[in-house]
């Protein structure tokens, strides 16, 4: 875990600490000497293919160079480096693989862990470059850049990673592409091209030839987006001419180029960075399944779809609130509406949650009503894939999976020192209320262990504002103290109204006993909320 000390009158990172812990957050132990006792740090990144593989990054302003570990950081090695990494991209599959983009506009690629890198090309553009695909690209060691030309002019190149000569660059799309425009998602690659301003945009699918995107007529797109690309099909958010905070949805054919208009009027908003975030929320652990929140006569309602936006309905108020009381919301005039947004920082809870394990589960904060509203949020839960749903809490709380979705911790969220959560082993059904410290706390974040089985977490804070970060360590293992037999597993199926499919998934309930035991260690450190393990 890397930590930094922050200096507001400085207005920059004047020390940080690594600290290591073998027995999930029990005990740490200090590894400045290791690495340097003067070193400052500026990020951490763990391997995503093999986590005893370590790499940090030191600040650039001091110097520039890298330490690495093989051993889960018990030991380092350091190199220097020429130049300076912003960000780093890990191969899907080969732990060595490594594409650094450096603060110049340069790419550089290592097929050794970073011991030793070599200048991929000049003038990318930042976040434009992608691995290759196996099965669809002809080499694994292929990338796709996105190079800059002039102010307005653009290239897409291939090249292999370690002998991207102009001998071996390939341009798969013949002519220039707008800046910042080359999209590569799984089967799929995106382009865009503007003339007299009017932008037009290219597919191509199984890197076959490139083809106009063919959207319905009439429609006048300013802008595109993304949205998803699973079972052969494209998801796309386009805002036409007439629209400012709203986006228009559609769904391709398999080959990505013939769209049909699937929702009109998705909510929008720009992002801390300035980026687009539309309101639309896809769903883990069930393919196809969407929840948007569009704009209709000046409201903002949530709807879900289970077949890829060719149907759409209003979200089924709870029948009754926490105290038992009827709820009196009827379709279409009331319905329960959700926030969608997800949360940039992996240590806090966004407003909506699932996860890959627990399909069906769905967590989410909210309010029943004629739209949604940002007053009186309350926390609804679904088992049943957004059905049938259940108010769980009347404030605003982050919700943990546990144990493939066998057991939910919830934490509240406020900026009042807290010092208890809540843990449910039905599913949200039923909650106990348990203290996870003596000292209230205000909470900063939760670290899990990564992996969908985590049964161990830790959460951080301050006893005081002006306090040291406390770490508080959970180990739920106790809990689990026996196999599930075939009597703790049920045949769950996802059925709706409007949709025919169905899919049926054995679901892990919660084996467990009828007693809690809380393991709590805690550590205190000098830290800030900043540069903690990367993705």
């Amino acid at each position: 875990m890397l930590t930094k000390l922050f200096d507001f009158n400085l207005n920059s990172v004047t020390e940080s600490s690594l600290w290591r812990s073998t027995d999930y957050g029990g005990k740490y132990q200090k590894l400045n000497d290791k690495i340097g006792a003067k070193t400052i740090l500026s990020y951490l990144y763990v391997s995503p293919n093999n986590k005893r593989k370590i790499m940090l990054l030191t600040d650039p302003e001091v110097e520039s160079s890298l330490l690495i570990s093989s051993d889960e950081g018990a030991t380092f090695q350091k190199y220097r480096l020429n130049f300076y990494i912003l960000s780093l991209l890990f191969h899907p599959e080969q732990e060595d693989w490594i594409l650094a983009y450096s603060h110049d506009q340069k790419l550089y690629s290592s097929v050794e862990f970073g011991r030793r890198w070599q200048l991929v090309h000049e003038k990318v553009a930042p976040n434009r470059f992608y691995w290759s695909k196996l099965g669809l690209d002809k080499e694994p060691g292929l990338i796709h850049l996105e190079t800059s030309v002039s102010e307005g002019q653009a290239l897409y190149i291939t090249c292999k990673l370690q002998n991207c000569t102009d001998a071996n660059k390939a341009k798969p799309f013949p002519g220039y592409i707008d800046p910042n425009s080359l999209v590569v998602q799984d089967e799929y690659v995106f382009v865009q091209v503007s003339t007299a301003g009017k932008p037009i945009y290219y597919v191509s699918a199984k890197r076959d030839v490139f083809t106009p995107l063919k959207l319905p007529k009439y429609t006048l797109p300013k802008d595109l987006h993304v949205i998803s690309t699973d079972e052969n099909r494209v998801v796309a958010a386009v805002q036409e001419w007439n629209q400012n905070e709203t986006y228009n949805l559609y769904v391709s054919d398999t080959l990505g180029v013939y769209y049909t208009l699937a929702l009109e009027n998705v909510v929008s908003s720009i992002g801390p960075e300035g980026n687009v975030m539309v309101d639309l929320y896809e769903v883990a652990g069930i393919k196809g399944m969407f929840l948007a929140n569009r704009k209709l006569e000046n409201q903002v309602k949530t709807y879900i779809t289970y077949n890829r936006g060719r149907d759409w309905r209003l979200l089924l108020a709870p029948s009754q609130d926490l105290k038992g009381n009827s709820i009196h919301c009827v379709l279409p005039y009331c319905s329960l509406h959700l926030h969608l947004h997800v949360s940039a920082n992996p240590y806090t809870s966004g407003n909506i949650a699932s996860r890959e394990s627990a399909p069906g589960i769905i967590v989410a904060s909210g309010c029943t009503g004629s739209g949604l509203s940002s007053s009186n949020i309350t926390v609804f839960i679904t088992s049943d894939a957004g059905n049938t749903w259940r108010q769980i809490f009347n404030e605003e709380y982050a919700v943990l999976y546990l144990d493939q979705g066998g057991a939910l911790v919830a934490i509240r969220h406020t900026p009042l020192p807290i010092r208890h959560l809540w843990l449910s082993f039905d599913e949200g059904h039923f909650w106990n209320k348990y203290s996870f410290t003596n000292t209230p706390l205000f909470v900063d974040g939760v670290l899990g262990e990564p992996g969908e089985e985590t049964l161990i977490m830790t959460i951080f804070g301050h006893v005081s504002h002006r306090s040291e970060w406390q770490l508080v360590k959970i180990d739920f293992r106790s809990i689990f103290n026996r196999r599930c037999t075939e009597a703790d597993y049920q045949t769950w199926h996802l059925h709706n109204q409007v949709c025919i499919r169905s899919l049926s998934k054995w679901k892990k309930r919660a084996c467990f006993v009828l007693y809690l035991i809380l393991h709590i260690n805690c550590i205190d450190a000098t830290l800030t909320a900043k540069a903690f393990f990367s993705r």
